[in-house]
């Protein structure tokens, strides 16, 4: 018996933003904060526009992946590569508790969402929610506390009035 995984079909141009949406997201392991997510398609792309939007955002030269050969061909020599399920618990758990947390990601219920700019601005919201607002139900704390970024748990009207670049 011979076992083949999926091959990933190659995107035309016309077809970046149509289709099948990851969202990939990078994992401050030691704090939990989600350091940079990413919609688009399942290639190289992507991947290459995570480890960039990471980098500077941590001194650790260490990626826990799973096994698709898109890392290997992406992540810089200089970087460390794991991989295997056992290093990706966290990031899984962490997957699980957003998707739960956000209806437009339930693909069986009616409010699926299917457009990518509101994928991606969703995105931008749940990250946002997660770091700064979501307290860890054992720990008591957010993300953003345990990175040392805050001493207290934002609400929304403190997510939403803080001054950011455009």
């Amino acid at each position: 018996m011979v076992i083949r995984r999926k091959k990933q079909k190659q995107c035309l141009p016309g077809e970046l933003e149509v289709g099948d949406c990851w969202i990939g997201v990078s994992l401050a392991d030691s704090s939990g904060l989600i350091l940079a997510a990413r919609v688009g398609k399942h290639t190289d792309d992507l991947i290459e526009e995570l480890v960039v939007s990471s980098e500077g955002k941590t001194v650790c030269k260490q990626w826990n992946s799973d096994d698709w050969g898109g890392y290997e061909r992406v992540l810089p020599p200089e970087i460390l590569h794991y991989i295997g399920k056992d290093k990706t618990q966290r990031l899984e758990r962490t997957n699980g508790i957003v998707r739960q947390q956000t209806g437009r990601w339930h693909r069986r219920q009616n409010k699926f969402g299917k457009v990518w700019a509101q994928t991606k601005v969703t995105t931008r919201l749940v990250v946002s929610y997660f770091n700064w607002i979501w307290s860890h139900s054992r720990l008591k704390t957010t993300a953003a506390q345990r990175a040392g970024l805050t001493l207290q748990p934002w609400a929304w009207h403190d997510l939403l009035t803080y001054p950011t670049i455009i």
